[in-house]
C-alpha cells in the first residue's frame, strides 16, 4: 500500500496549483520570508541601537533619510544585475552583500560604521526586488501572476507579525546591545540557509540585452507609465502621514505604544487574510477592480485615523489601511505584465527608481503641513489620495489589467 494516497497526491497538486506554487516562485517566496523574519527581529530597534551607540536624534532621522535613498538609488542596478547574471547569481550577490551589512552591524562599536552597515543591508532589501518580480515573471504564465505576488505578499509580511514580538522579548530578557546582537546572529543563520536554498532556482540566464536606461524607459508601454503616474500620486499621499500616523495616534488620541501595536497588528492580519481571495479573484477577472480598490483604501485610511472617535474606531481605520493590500498583487502583476521580457528587472527597477524618487519630499512636507494642525496632513493626504485613484481610473484601460 503505497504511504501517500493518489487522492492526497492530487489534492496537494491542486493546493500548489490554486497557489501558484511554482518550484522558483516558493524558493523566491521562501528567500523573502527567511530574510525577512530575521531582519524584523531587530530592524524596528535599530533607532535604538544608533543611540545606544552615541547617535543624536537628528543623525538616526538621517539614518532613515539614508535608508530611503538607498531605497531608491539600488532599484534600478538591482534589475540590472538580475537581467545581466540571472536570477540566481543575483540573489546571491544580494544575500552576500547584505550579510556583510548584518557583520557590520553585529560588530559596530560606534555609529557612524552602521551607515556603511546600511548600504550594504539594503542590497536584499531593495535591489532584490526586481529580481523577485522578475522570477514571477519568468516561471508563471500571465494568468497565475496575481496569485503569485499573493504568495510573495504574504511571505513578506507574516515575520512583520511575528518577529518584532520575539525581537522586542529578547531585548527585554537580555538587554539592548545583546538582544541586537543575537538577532543578528540568526539573520546571519537564516541568510547562509537562503543562500542554499537559492541555488536551487532553475531559471536559465538570458542572453543580455544591451540597453541603457533611457532605453529601458522607451520600452514602457504608455499604460505601465499612466500606472506608474497613479501610484507616485497614490505614494505621495501615503509617505505625508506614514511616519505621523504613530504621533497622531498616541499623541492626539491617547492610545498606548502598546495599543499601538495592536492596530498595527490588526492591519497586518487583514492584509493576509485577504491576499489569496483577492490574487485568486483578480486572475479570472481581471487586475483594474482590485487596483482601484487598494488606491481608494489608500486614500481612505488617513481620513479614517483622523475621524476616528475613539479606539474602536481606530480598529475600522486600521482594517481599512489594511485593505490597502487587496489590489497589490494585482498592481504588481500588471506591472510584469506590461514589461519587456527581455529586460523585466531593469524595467522593474525603474519603475521603483522613479517612484521612490518621486514621493522622497513627501514626509518632510508633511511633517510642515503638522504645524499648521496635526490634521491637515491627513486630509490632505486622503484628497491626493482620491486623486490619483481617479487618475487611474481614468487613463488605465480595462483591456491592459486582465
Amino acid at each position: 500500500m503505497p504511504l501517500v494516497s493518489d487522492r492526497a497526491v492530487r489534492w496537494g497538486v491542486r493546493v500548489a496549483n490554486y497557489l501558484a506554487l511554482e518550484h522558483n516562485v516558493t524558493i523566491a517566496s521562501a528567500a523573502v520570508f527567511l530574510i525577512g523574519f530575521g531582519e524584523e527581529l531587530w530592524k524596528r530597534f535599530l533607532p535604538k541601537y544608533l543611540e545606544a551607540l552615541g547617535a543624536s536624534t537628528p543623525i538616526i532621522g538621517l539614518f532613515g533619510t539614508a535608508g530611503d535613498f538607498f531605497d531608491a538609488c539600488y532599484q534600478y542596478p538591482g534589475g540590472s544585475l538580475a537581467d545581466r547574471y540571472g536570477r540566481r547569481r543575483a540573489f546571491l550577490i544580494f544575500i552576500t552583500l547584505a550579510s556583510l551589512g548584518y557583520l557590520v552591524y553585529l560588530f559596530s562599536t560606534s555609529w557612524p560604521l552602521l551607515f556603511i552597515g546600511l548600504a550594504l543591508v539594503m542590497a536584499w532589501q531593495s535591489m532584490a526586488s526586481p529580481a523577485i518580480f522578475a522570477v514571477i515573471g519568468d516561471s508563471l504564465p500571465r494568468e497565475r501572476r496575481a496569485m503569485g505576488f499573493t504568495l510573495q505578499s504574504i511571505m513578506k509580511r507574516v515575520p512583520i507579525v511575528i518577529a518584532p514580538i520575539v525581537g522586542g522579548t529578547l531585548i527585554a530578557s537580555i538587554g539592548l546591545i545583546n538582544g541586537m546582537h543575537v538577532g543578528l546572529l540568526i539573520t546571519l543563520a537564516l541568510a547562509a540557509v537562503t543562500f542554499v536554498l537559492v541555488l536551487r532556482i532553475r531559471i536559465a540566464a538570458q542572453r543580455p540585452h544591451s540597453i541603457n536606461i533611457r532605453g529601458v524607459w522607451s520600452s514602457f508601454h504608455g499604460v505601465l507609465k499612466r500606472l506608474l503616474i497613479s501610484d507616485i500620486i497614490i505614494r505621495t499621499g501615503e509617505g505625508m502621514t506614514g511616519v505621523l500616523a504613530i504621533l497622531y495616534v498616541t499623541n492626539v488620541r491617547g492610545v498606548g505604544v502598546a495599543a499601538y501595536g495592536s492596530l498595527i497588528a490588526v492591519q497586518m492580519i487583514t492584509s493576509i487574510l485577504l491576499y489569496i481571495p483577492a490574487g485568486r479573484i483578480a486572475d479570472r477577472v481581471g487586475r483594474k477592480p482590485f487596483v482601484i480598490l487598494t488606491f481608494l483604501s489608500f486614500a481612505l485610511f488617513p481620513l479614517a485615523i483622523v475621524f476616528a472617535a475613539n479606539f474602536p474606531w481606530l480598529i475600522v481605520a486600521y482594517v481599512i489601511g489594511g485593505l490597502r493590500e487587496i489590489g497589490e498583487p494585482s498592481r504588481k502583476a500588471m506591472i510584469v505584465d506590461l514589461a519587456q521580457d527581455n529586460i523585466r528587472g531593469r524595467s522593474v527597477g525603474l519603475y521603483y527608481l522613479v517612484r521612490s524618487l518621486s514621493i522622497t519630499p513627501a514626509a518632510a512636507i508633511g511633517g510642515l503641513l503638522w504645524t499648521i494642525a496635526p490634521q491637515v496632513p491627513f486630509v490632505t493626504a486622503g484628497l491626493i489620495g482620491l486623486v490619483g485613484t481617479i487618475v487611474f481610473i481614468m487613463t488605465v484601460e480595462e483591456r491592459y489589467a486582465s
